[in-house]
């Protein structure tokens, strides 16, 4: 039918305004909004093709809902049944999963498994896995979370962050912290190597050849990394890292330290060390919050690409493998990118303490 001869599409003010709610409301599928949107224009005149245009669609789509509302007004936007098997889930059974593995447990356990939760609703297990799949539910998964007492919780934050974000000038800003322990562990089989559909295979049990500190300290803006292996990490083992650090820093720079609490970093031997050396500044993060030493970070890359796949048959094969990951590191150095203000990250704390400390339901 040529657009000439389209018969014009004339709404009452009720279908009007029943369209119009239809096509903003978020809540609206997305099917029926678009739908509405095709009639509303079409009833301010124009042809499929014009619509089609304004609308970005395709003729034929503007042309199939134009004649559906001309047939059968309002009731005509709605979807079609479709041709296949019936449906045999009620829209009961998809509120009942939602409610009860969100609001219940099964006697004797912690959450609900699909299984359990099949039979007690009476249908497949594949149908709770496709509704926990559709609403987002993962029962069987579980993440800790530890709030900061710090009484300057807030101070300490735009403290860490003001160095992050507007480090002061000429100065040099270092995230430091240990990694104690790391473990010189030798597989006792040959490590087999990955093959196609097959990936790399170790064994289980190994052979400790003992332990190495590690302590490091993290130019934020650069992202070179200072190491130091050390047997211990006492106060005075500390003490000698911030030598080291001393050591590589240009003279004329001061320098900021940011560190967790750990009682070594305020001994008495460190706090010597720093009175004879006023160029140092240390600064400390919140309690309970590593999240915001960006060190950190950096340790997570160390145990993912150099110690947890390592095989290391003797304790100075470990030490070499830190001490060229640190080389390898430094030669192609990229810095972590800090994004969060102080006043994202207090007003996340915020809506977070305020959800954990309503009552449960």
């Amino acid at each position: 039918m040529a657009d000439s001869r389209l018969e014009p599409v004339v709404l009452s003010e009720a279908e009007r305004r029943t369209l119009m709610g239809w096509a903003r409301h978020r809540s609206t599928a997305q099917g029926l909004a678009m739908r509405s949107r095709i009639v509303l224009a079409c009833a301010e005149g124009g042809g499929n093709v014009a619509v089609a245009a304004r609308l970005r669609l395709d003729r034929k789509t503007v042309a199939r809902w134009r004649s559906r509302f001309l047939a059968h007004r309002l009731d005509g936007l709605s979807d079609e049944p479709r041709p296949g098997v019936p449906r045999t889930i009620t829209d009961a059974q998809v509120e009942e999963v939602v409610v009860r593995t969100l609001e219940e447990v099964p006697a004797g356990s912690t959450h609900w498994s699909k299984r359990e939760l099949a039979r007690r609703v009476g249908i497949s297990p594949t149908s709770v896995a496709g509704i926990w799949r559709a609403f987002g539910l993962q029962p069987w998964r579980t993440e800790d979370f530890k709030i900061s007492t710090d009484p300057l919780l807030i101070d300490k934050i735009r403290d860490v962050v003001g160095l992050y974000l507007a480090p002061p000038a000429h100065a040099a800003v270092f995230a430091v912290d240990e990694k104690p322990q790391i473990q010189a562990l030798q597989r006792s089989a040959p490590v087999l190597p990955m093959l196609p559909g097959v990936p790399e295979r170790r064994s289980f049990d190994y052979v400790r050849h003992g332990t190495v500190d590690l302590f490091a300290a993290l130019n934020t803006a650069t992202g070179e990394v200072i190491g130091k292996l050390s047997a211990r990490h006492r106060a005075v083992d500390f003490r000698d890292f911030l030598d080291e650090i001393d050591r590589q820093v240009e003279p004329g720079l001061a320098v900021h330290l940011i560190c967790d609490n750990l009682s070594t970093h305020k001994a008495p031997v460190v706090h010597a060390w720093l009175l004879a050396r006023p160029r140092f500044v240390l600064h400390f993060t919140p309690t309970y919050s590593s999240w915001i030493d960006q060190v950190e970070r950096w340790f997570a890359e160390l145990e993912r690409r150099c110690l947890e796949r390592g095989n290391f048959c003797s304790l100075d094969a470990l030490k070499a493998a830190l001490e060229k990951w640190i080389k390898v590191w430094n030669e192609d150095v990229k810095p972590f990118r800090w994004t969060k203000t102080a006043d994202q990250i207090l007003d996340r704390i915020y809506r977070y303490c305020d959800r954990i400390s309503k009552p449960a339901h």
